[in-house]
C-alpha cells in the first residue's frame, strides 16, 4: 500500500506509468478503486463528464460514477447503449458523439468509457472525432478492457468489411482498473479476458506465461494474483506502446492470434451467443502456434502446452469449437483479407520460434495458409 493510501484509508493500487511525450497517463490497478474514481477524474481538471456505459454495466456503476463526479463539482451525463459488438458500429459511433454534444461537453472537457471493450472503443472514438477531440478515461469492467483494448490509444468501429477498420490513436488521461469489478463477471467472459492475459506471455515473456500456468486460478478467484496479472498484462501493454505507438512496427506483435481470431468473429457475424473476442483470441493463439510448427518454425510441443493451458482454463482451442461451423477455407481466407496487417495484398501474420519468441511474418503465401486452414478442419481435428 502507498504511504498516501495508508493515511486516507483509500484503496491501495499499483500505478503503471505510459509515459508517451506531452500524453503520458497513468494506469491505477486495483480493488475499489471506482469509489475514489471521482477524486482521481477531477484532478484531471475539466468542468463536466460523458459517462459512456451499456445496459449491463450502467445500473451497476453508473449512478454511483455520477454522484462521485459530482460530489467533485463535476456536472455529468450518463448515455447508456445497448450492449454487445453490434453496438460498435456507425450508428452506435453517431448516437454517442450526438449524445456527447447535447451534454455540451467542451474540449476540456471529459468522456468516460464505462464498460468493457465495446464501449470503450465507441466511447474513445467518439471523444477523438467530437469537437476535433476531447480528452477521455477509460473505466474498463472487463479483464479484457482491464488488461487489453483500455490500454494504448487504440479507439474505432466496426465495419461490414471487418473489424476494427475504422478508429483513430487517441490515447486516455487516465485508465482506472477496479479489479473488484470483475468478482461479479460471468466465467466466460473471465475466460475471455484471460486470453489476452496469457498473449502476453506467449509474446515476449516466457517466465510470465510459466506464472500464469501456475497462478490463472488465483485470477480467476480474484486474490493478490489477479491485480498483478492485470498490472503485468498493462506494464507489457504500455512498453510496446511507448515504442510504437500507432503500430508502424513492434506494436504489431500484440496481434499474436487476431489475425485468425478476428476472422472467425466476421464468420460469426459478431455474435456473442456463439463467440466473444477473447475466444476467437484463445482460438487464433493455439493456430498461431500450431500454424508455426508447421512451417517448422516452433516445436509442436510449444503449440501443445499452449493449447493445454487455454483448455484447462476453459477456453476453445479449434476451428471445431466455434458453435455452428466456422465456415470453408475460403471464407476464412477472405475474412482474413480485410485484416490490418495486410500490405500488398500478402498476408502478415504474428508467428512464433517458441513461448516468449513471437515475430512478426510478412508475406506469408496464401497456399500456406489454405493448406494449414484446411488440415485444420479435418474432422480428426475436432
Amino acid at each position: 500500500m502507498t504511504s498516501a493510501a495508508a493515511r486516507t484509508g483509500s484503496p491501495s493500487f499499483i500505478a503503471v506509468p505510459v509515459p508517451l511525450d506531452g500524453r503520458a497517463y497513468d494506469i491505477l490497478v486495483g480493488r475499489g478503486l471506482i469509489g475514489t474514481a471521482g477524486a482521481r477524474i477531477a484532478a484531471l481538471g475539466a468542468r463536466a463528464a460523458a459517462i459512456v456505459t451499456d445496459e449491463h454495466v450502467g445500473p451497476l456503476y453508473a449512478g454511483a460514477l455520477a454522484r462521485s463526479l459530482e460530489a467533485q463539482g463535476l456536472r455529468s451525463s450518463i448515455i447508456t447503449l445497448p450492449p454487445g459488438e453490434a453496438t460498435k458500429s456507425y450508428a452506435g459511433l453517431e448516437r454517442v458523439c450526438d449524445a456527447v454534444l447535447a451534454a455540451k461537453i467542451e474540449r476540456g472537457d471529459l468522456v468516460i468509457a464505462l464498460g468493457g471493450g465495446v464501449m470503450g472503443d465507441l466511447a474513445g472514438f467518439a471523444a477523438a472525432v467530437v469537437r476535433r477531440g476531447v480528452r477521455f478515461v477509460q473505466v474498463p469492467t472487463t479483464l479484457l478492457a482491464q488488461v487489453d483494448s483500455s490500454v494504448g490509444g487504440k479507439t474505432g468501429i466496426n465495419s461490414r468489411h471487418g473489424k476494427n477498420l475504422v478508429g483513430a490513436f487517441h490515447q486516455p488521461s487516465l485508465v482506472i482498473a477496479d479489479t473488484a469489478l470483475l468478482d461479479t463477471l460471468p466465467v466466460r467472459e473471465m475466460r475471455a479476458g484471460y486470453a489476452e492475459v496469457a498473449k502476453y506471455g506467449l509474446i515476449d515473456d516466457a517466465r510470465f506465461f510459466a506464472w500464469c500456468e501456475a497462478n490463472w486460478q488465483g485470477i480467476f478467484a480474484g486474490g493478490p494474483e489477479r491485480d498483478e496479472a492485470v498490472a503485468q498484462s498493462c506494464r507489457a501493454k504500455a512498453a510496446v506502446v511507448v515504442r510504437d505507438e500507432h503500430e508502424n512496427g513492434d506494436r504489431a506483435l500484440l496481434n499474436l492470434g487476431h489475425t485468425f481470431g478476428h476472422a472467425l468473429e466476421k464468420i460469426t457475424a459478431y455474435d456473442s451467443a456463439r463467440l466473444v473476442h477473447g475466444e476467437g483470441v484463445a482460438i487464433g493463439l493455439t493456430l498461431a502456434f500450431r500454424f508455426s510448427a508447421a512451417l517448422g518454425l516452433c516445436p509442436m510441443a510449444d503449440a501443445e502446452r499452449v493449447e493445454a493451458h487455454l483448455t484447462a482454463a476453459g477456453l476453445p482451442t479449434r476451428l471445431a469449437h466455434v458453435p455452428g461451423g466456422c465456415g470453408t477455407v475460403d471464407a476464412l481466407l477472405e475474412a482474413m483479407a480485410q485484416d490490418k496487417k495486410v500490405k500488398g495484398g500478402a498476408l502478415t501474420f504474428i508467428l512464433a520460434r517458441g513461448i516468449g519468441q513471437s515475430f512478426i511474418a510478412p508475406g506469408i503465401e496464401a497456399e500456406k495458409v489454405r493448406a494449414f486452414l484446411d488440415s485444420e478442419l479435418q474432422p480428426s481435428r475436432a
